[in-house]
């Protein structure tokens, strides 16, 4: 895994307070990890780092846009995405990244690599079915949804049998 530079945080310089950074991610973020379910990605992120003498908070925010196929037609479309995360770096004896919300660093370190944690937010953020927009409304044409629809099973009006006609009587008699 290549190692993202721009996400190491610096921190050790800076005073205590509120600092700000912005991020624009793109695909080639998303195939260092070895990522290639989306065919482009179009994200601005924004990071708050809240320096204080004895830990530090990030908020990060993203928003953009990701192009991923839809699961039935297998169209390309731009899936907008937002997603929020909320990170506590705190010093120890030895790095522990084991909880989600709290990074522990060792004492000694100046800098704070976020890159991981900006990978899971955005990749979580994207749904788990992924469905074109013109799928749902009705205005995409494709050969997929001809087949899906020429496929789909029809519906039997089915004879009712009066013995069970009978019987649903007795739950309904009260």
């Amino acid at each position: 895994m290549m190692k993202q530079k721009e996400f190491y945080i610096p921190f050790s310089g800076l005073g205590q307070g509120k600092h700000e950074f912005e991020y624009t991610i793109n695909n080639p973020f998303f195939e260092s990890f070895g990522y290639d379910e989306f065919n482009a990605a179009d994200i601005d992120l924004h990071v708050v780092l809240n320096k204080m003498s004895t830990m530090l908070e990030f908020e990060m925010k993203a928003q953009g846009t990701v192009n991923v196929n839809c699961d039935l037609t297998n169209e390309p479309f731009d899936q907008p995405i937002g997603a929020d995360l909320e990170l506590v770096v705190k010093f120890g004896s030895e790095f522990n990244d084991e909880d989600d919300e709290i990074l522990i660093i060792p004492h000694g370190e100046h800098q704070v690599n976020i890159a991981q944690y900006v990978y899971e937010m955005l990749v979580l953020a994207v749904p788990q079915k992924r469905i074109h927009p013109g799928v749902l409304d009705g205005t995409l044409q494709s050969e997929a949804l001809k087949k899906l629809e020429e496929l789909q099973p029809k519906e039997e009006k089915k004879e009712s049998d009066p013995r069970w006609d009978e019987l649903k009587k007795l739950l309904t008699d009260k």
